[in-house]
């Protein structure tokens, strides 16, 4: 019995079964490559769900949570500590409200532990702005995409147009009006008077990796100006220079009235945030939220190394251009189960003909690369910002023979 079977049987019998049965043991990884419990190595393309933004064991991160752990590792809200301020300081300047000395007024940051908490935070900010307006009956409806993914906790699910994964689960009591992702004209006549908030991602990520078209996050920014509702920005998989830039929708030059972040944040540590701009900075009073452990002195000392290492280091350019290379090199392969590649930067995913996903991960796995099946017919491809153009190159070559496995099982079952 390998080493992998053990686990796998040792797994089944002390976690829920909700994830299923992974089929990979990791133990250890270094930059983009990966070890599993039996010694097999692989070229790491998925960065735990776009969040080890630095890879694996990255000296700039190892060192930061080092240092941090044994100074301090959990405060409570209660007590304020410096990590925290530093973090919330660096992404304000990030996000374009730079202001000496300190936190700029018309911007305030919320840091939660995960991408599902940060948006529980925007439900609840919009919720009290416009209670605080007098206007929380009259506002009641929240509208969001199909297909679209905010999270599993009841609120986020509340915003998941993903029926499958929401509806076994409802009610949740946010009346939600869910229109297609992309139609621009469905989203204006779907914001009118009644509607609180659009919560909207600048590319579906776990729908697979699918851009909207051009104008369509500025055509929910006019939508909610004119009815006066607040847009909420998920940038949970896009943020943190994963499509090449900071944020996806800097590159849209649109401004929002809230956004969430986490994935990519913590470079594998956990950590979410929610920024509120403008007046939508300070609606949440002392008492209307908080999170023990949220804005933890250890996780916010990795999300500061993982911002200061990319910029030090290139990586929102080196994102955009293995991006290319990437999406390219896709582009190029020549196979009956390829139908394409879209996304930006390094998030990406590969369209297939059929709905082999499943099949085409496992060979990929065979072969030494670690993808993600993110729909059955498309692969999604997230890997840490560091990549470099030779570990692209060591997997558009195996593509092939990936593709050509994949469609040989496929056809064996």
């Amino acid at each position: 019995m390998s080493a992998t079977d053990v686990l796998q049987k040792r797994f089944e019998s002390a976690l829920m079964p909700n994830y299923g049965l992974p089929a990979v043991a990791l133990v250890r990884g270094e930059g983009c490559r990966v070890w599993d419990a039996d010694g097999n190595e692989y070229l790491d393309l998925f960065a735990g769900i776009a969040v080890s933004a630095l890879g694996h064991a990255h000296p700039a991160l190892t060192r930061a949570v080092s240092q941090q752990v044994t100074r301090l590792a959990h405060t409570s809200n209660l007590f304020m500590h410096e990590p925290g301020i530093d973090l919330a300081e660096k992404l304000l300047a990030l996000l374009g409200r730079p202001a000496p000395g300190g936190a700029p007024a018309d911007a305030k940051v919320f840091f939660a532990n995960s991408g599902a908490e940060a948006n529980e935070a925007a439900i609840k900010l919009v919720r009290r702005y416009w209670d605080k307006q007098n206007e929380k009956r009259s506002r009641p409806v929240f509208v969001a995409a199909e297909n679209g993914f905010h999270g599993r906790t009841m609120g986020a699910l509340a915003l998941t147009g993903k029926a499958s994964i929401r509806e076994p689960f409802a009610p949740f009591g946010i009346e939600v009006r869910f229109v297609p992702y992309g139609d621009a004209d469905a989203l204006r006549a779907a914001v009118g008077p009644d509607c609180a908030a659009v919560f909207v991602e600048p590319c579906q990520g776990e729908a697979g990796v699918i851009p909207p078209p051009p104008g369509y996050l500025r055509a929910a920014r006019e939508a909610c100006d004119r009815a006066g509702a607040l847009l909420v920005v998920d940038e949970i998989q896009s943020g943190i220079g994963r499509t090449g830039h900071w944020f996806a929708h800097q590159a849209e030059g649109v401004s929002p009235d809230v956004l969430t972040l986490a994935k990519g944040l913590g470079g594998g540590l956990p950590i979410g945030a929610c920024v509120g701009f403008g007046p939508y900075g300070t609606v949440l009073g002392k008492g209307d939220h908080g999170s023990t452990f949220g804005a933890n002195p250890v996780a916010c000392a990795a999300a500061l190394a993982v911002l200061t290492t990319i910029e030090s280091d290139g990586l929102l350019a080196n994102a955009a251009a293995a991006g290319r290379q990437l999406a390219e090199g896709i582009a190029a392969t020549d196979h009956p189960l390829l139908a394409g590649v879209r996304g930006q930067g390094l998030w990406l995913a590969a369209m297939l003909t059929q709905d082999a996903a499943a099949d085409v991960e496992a060979a990929a796995r065979q072969a030494g690369f670690l993808v993600n099946a993110v729909q059955p017919d498309a692969i999604r491809l997230a890997p840490p910002l560091v990549i470099s153009p030779g570990e692209v190159r060591l997997f558009l070559d195996a593509l092939p023979a990936i593709l050509e496995n994949a469609a040989t099982a496929r056809g064996a079952s």
